[in-house]
């Protein structure tokens, strides 16, 4: 499970078994875990336990960051 990127207490990372699903980051903080799609625009798929305004506040991160975790993403699996 490579981290690609750790914003505060939020660590983003990708999963191994993932590389037939869409391009989409993890999020966890304390034992949560979120999964947000990436293409073709930033979508929560499963909240993982964090509450609404958390969520928000992730999405926000991942808007801003968006790039790079799914340039992480084709790196990682080999995908353009």
């Amino acid at each position: 499970m490579p981290t690609v990127l750790r914003i505060g207490p939020y660590r983003f990372f990708l999963y191994a078994g993932d590389r037939d699903e869409p391009v989409h980051t993890h999020v966890e903080r304390d034992g949560m875990i979120a999964k947000y799609w990436l293409d073709p625009f930033v979508r929560l798929s499963n909240s993982g336990g964090f509450n609404r305004v958390e969520i928000a506040r992730i999405q926000k991160l991942i808007d801003e960051h968006r790039q790079i975790l799914m340039e992480a993403w084709h790196e990682y699996f080999g995908r353009s």
